[in-house]
Order: C-alpha cells, then structure tokens, then sequence
C-alpha cells in the first residue's frame, strides 16, 4: 500500500504601506514551518540570501517574534541588503499565509 503526502500549500499577499509586495507560499505542519518560499518586488542583495532566510525558517514555529528574530539575524549574518521590506514584514506576511483558511 502507497501513501500519499497532501501538502496544504498557504499564500499570503501584504502590501507595505506606500512600499512593495510580499508574497509567501507557506507548507506547514504539527506547528513548524515544513517549507516556505518569500517573493515579491523588494529588493535584495545578495539575491541569493532569500534561499538562506528560507532554509533558515525550515522548523521554525508558528510564532511571528521567532519568524522574524530569524530573518533580521540571517540577513546580518549573511550581510545582506534588504530594500523595500523588512524582516518584520516578512513575518508578518507568513504569519497571514499560516492563518489563510
């Protein structure tokens, strides 16, 4: 007997206030973040630190603070250039995939 794995992919949109978009495709489960994948106009450089900062959230729990505490130290650790956006608006912006119905 096979089984199947059933991903409930969540998006989330969020429009910064007189700035860009972030969009996020959120895989989550038992509380944890299984995969997510950050998009949008803003800007970054390097632009690769974007697959860090995903990798980085891989098992992060459902908790904004904890969300963006990753982010923010990702970024200073990769030293990256985030434009247009912060870490906190991609918290935010997870946090409103993770509670799409």
């Amino acid at each position: 007997m096979e089984f199947l794995e059933v991903i409930d992919l969540k998006e989330a949109n969020f429009k910064i206030p007189g700035g860009k978009m972030v969009k996020v495709k959120l895989d989550a489960s038992s509380g944890k973040i299984q995969k997510v994948q950050i998009l949008g106009d803003f800007f970054l450089h390097p632009e690769e630190t974007i697959l860090i900062i995903e990798d980085a959230l891989s098992g992060c729990p459902k908790d904004e603070h904890s969300i963006e505490k990753i982010v923010g130290q990702t970024l200073t650790d990769s030293s990256a250039t985030l434009i247009g956006a912060t870490a906190s608006d991609f918290s935010k912006t997870i946090m409103m995939a993770w509670d799409a119905d």
